[in-house]
């Protein structure tokens, strides 16, 4: 999980590039974790506090989490404009996920070889 978040915080930026199916779904649970985290904190303490780092944290992922979904989608042999598939209410949320659940293809496709998988440090 350290090596997919490492690559995950690495590649902040960068849109070119595929991501492997794990590198996409350990960096979403990860995010996922910290959110429900800070969530949880708030809530106990029913501070403002919290609102407000909650909110801090979605800004400053913003980028690495669109960034990773778009090679995530590009690993899939798709464009990254099919992010924007999310905007239309609940069809587009359903078929986004389905996207990125799909397999990687096999080898090189035009957006480059496929990703290797991080090593365990």
């Amino acid at each position: 999980m350290l090596t997919h978040d490492k690559e995950f915080l690495q590649r902040y930026a960068e849109f070119s590039g595929r991501s492997s199916r794990s590198a996409f779904w350990w960096a979403t649970l990860a995010n996922a974790l910290i959110q429900v985290a800070i969530g949880i904190a708030g809530a106990a303490t029913a501070g403002v506090l919290f609102a407000a780092l909650g909110g801090l944290y979605a800004l400053a992922i913003l980028v690495p989490s669109c960034a990773v979904g778009v090679r995530r989608l590009h690993d899939t042999d798709r464009s990254g404009w099919w992010l924007l598939i999310s905007f239309v209410p609940v069809i587009g949320s359903i078929w986004l996920l389905v996207l990125m659940c799909l397999p990687s293809t096999t080898g090189a496709n035009r957006f480059g070889a496929l990703a290797a998988a991080p090593r365990s440090a």
